[in-house]
């Protein structure tokens, strides 16, 4: 009797449909059976030894939530019979429903071996116990996981004693994960959590990777690229990487019809083993990374979400270093301006000068989802301008090599490390944000940094109709060391600004075409942002896990603000 190993994951939902992730301990049928009569069956396809389905899910009626079980060739396994959950149920979305977002990344499962620092309660297992104590009043419409899903080169003491067994640690990536199993244990450790596993089987979520999900600081440079690829390691990991990201978190970002387009789903679909086709597909997209696009587009009624890929779509040379590839940044921009200009913006890059002032207002919020935050502290930003001016030769071959050094050390590979991306995003924005039809909100959410704030921009001599702000959120669970609380909050203050704008001038930067502000914040804890969405009003709250001293933990809020 097949079992299961893995989820269910509630991924892609809409008014009428949805998709559920399974994985497997061997081939079988899936099944997705709702209450009210819908559902949905899958076969199982073959990933390195691995089992998994997607079950999409039709016929369900807007507005509702059902409740769903999942069976393997008809034997339910879900729910287990000794759940303390309630039911898991598939909510969709009604034509005048608001919109509740949750987002937060830089999830550990366990902390790493070696770890120092104190962890606390795991934000996500916190929002878990909340929503199953009151279903119906707690739960997010939607589950934005903005990178660091898992932790490849930071694994726990369970995870290394695993690994140990299976092969020997002083060599390769030591006690860092090496290859597809390896991957799939992290997996394992981190959704298999009770509450973790509970809450992502009746909340649909949204994922994109960042680094850890590879390696720390991926894509750095194209110095940092090379060394990596002069390794005898690196291959396998990264391609690994890819591959486990594609099963385990990009098939559910897509819809029905996106996955019924998809030739690489159709080939691993029909194949009695999908492994080498879809080891095929990463090691074009290690290869070539605009061939392939991790980046996506999710509508929930009047809110348009972009994710966006800011780590593998990344043009490295230092002459023409930009965050987007130029198809990247076309899609971009295609997708922001679609209905607010009336026409294919599909020719420019992300900051092709568009005006953006027709259009019969498409949406009335723009997410744009993307790991890396566009708006730092005012130090960090201008540390980043100048690290990349000086590695691209401003000030001569000696700073170049020093600047890459600084590079790595101090992790500085935001978007103000790719002047010209920060610039062209800063543009686009703007454009999605002003004249006839514009949306309410324009939000850029992040995380990655190990803190949370708002900021908010402005542009000389324009201001655009819609309130724009950054909202980072991280982590969701991981230590935050006194070093970064200090750091974060200096890099915020006077004094700060003023030692950044003297680094830039160092580096010979020009001021960027947009200021900020910040307006809430820096928070330090294990935390989840939440948007509640509701017509043109926007709303933001902050909440922090917390230890109560009879040992639960608890949402407690931090912050609550109109956005509108």
């Amino acid at each position: 009797m097949a079992e299961l190993r893995l989820g269910p994951l509630l991924r892609y939902t809409d008014g009428s449909c949805a998709t559920v992730w399974v994985e497997t301990d061997r081939p079988c049928t899936a099944e997705v059976r709702c209450a009210d009569g819908a559902r949905g069956t899958a076969r199982t396809f073959r990933i390195a030894d691995h089992h998994y389905a997607l079950v999409p899910v039709g016929g369900l009626t807007p507005g509702t939530a059902t409740e769903y079980e999942v069976l393997l060739d008809g034997t339910g396994v879900w729910p287990p019979p000794d759940s303390r959950f309630p039911p898991s149920v598939i909510a969709t979305s009604g034509d005048d429903a608001g919109l509740r977002v949750a987002f937060g990344s830089c999830r550990w499962a366990a902390p790493p071996a070696g770890g120092k620092g104190r962890v606390g309660p795991d934000a996500l297992d916190t929002l878990s116990a909340r929503v199953a104590a009151d279903p119906g009043d707690a739960r997010p419409d939607v589950l934005l996981l903005l990178g660091d899903q898992v932790y490849a080169d930071e694994i726990s003491d369970a995870t290394r004693e695993w690994i140990a067994g299976r092969r020997d640690v002083t060599a390769g990536p030591g006690d860092q994960v090496a290859d597809y199993e390896e991957y799939t244990r992290l997996y394992y450790e981190s959704w298999l959590d009770p509450e973790v596993r509970w809450l992502l089987s009746t909340v649909p979520s949204c994922m994109i990777f960042d680094d850890h999900d590879v390696i720390d600081d991926w894509n750095t440079s194209a110095s940092w690229l090379a060394d990596m690829r002069a390794t005898d390691w690196w291959q396998e990991r990264v391609l690994s990487g890819l591959m486990s990201y594609w099963v385990y978190q990009q098939l559910g970002n897509l819809s029905p019809d996106e996955l019924a387009a998809d030739p690489l789903y159709t080939a691993v679909r029909e194949a009695s083993d999908g492994t080498e086709a879809l080891r095929e597909f990463a090691a074009r997209a290690d290869a070539d990374p605009a061939s392939v696009r991790w980046s996506y587009r999710r509508d929930f009624g009047r809110t348009r979400l972009l994710m966006v890929d800011s780590r593998a779509a990344r043009v490295l040379d230092e002459d023409r270093r930009t965050m987007l590839d130029p198809g990247e940044a076309a899609w971009l921009r295609e997708q922001v301006m679609e209905g607010r200009d009336g026409g294919d913006s599909s020719e420019g890059g992300i900051g092709d000068g568009s005006d953006g002032d027709g259009g019969d207002g498409a949406y009335d919020h723009l997410l744009i989802g993307t790991s890396l935050p566009w708006l730092l502290p005012h130090l960090v930003h201008d540390v980043e301008a100048w690290n990349a001016a000086i590695c691209g030769g401003e000030r001569g071959a000696r700073w170049a090599r020093t600047g890459e050094r600084i590079r790595r050390g101090a992790d500085l590979e935001h978007w103000s490390a790719f002047p010209s991306s920060f610039e062209a995003l800063g543009d686009l924005i703007a454009d999605a944000g002003t004249g006839p039809g514009a949306p309410a909100t324009v939000s850029v959410l992040s995380g990655d940094v190990h803190h949370a704030y708002v900021a908010e921009p402005s542009w000389p001599g324009r201001t655009p109709d819609a309130r724009v702000a950054q909202l980072t959120c991280s982590p969701v669970h991981n230590s935050v060391p006194l070093s970064i609380r200090l750091g974060f909050r200096f890099g915020w203050s006077a004094p700060a600004r003023a030692l950044g704008r003297r680094i830039a001038r160092h580096g010979r930067c020009a001021p960027p075409a947009v200021s900020w502000r910040r307006t809430g914040g820096p928070w330090f804890g294990n935390q989840i942002m939440t948007l509640t969405l509701r017509g043109r009003s926007a709303r933001l709250r902050l909440e922090q896990a917390r230890a109560n001293r009879d040992g639960t933990n608890v949402l407690r809020t931090v912050t609550d603000r109109e956005l509108t």
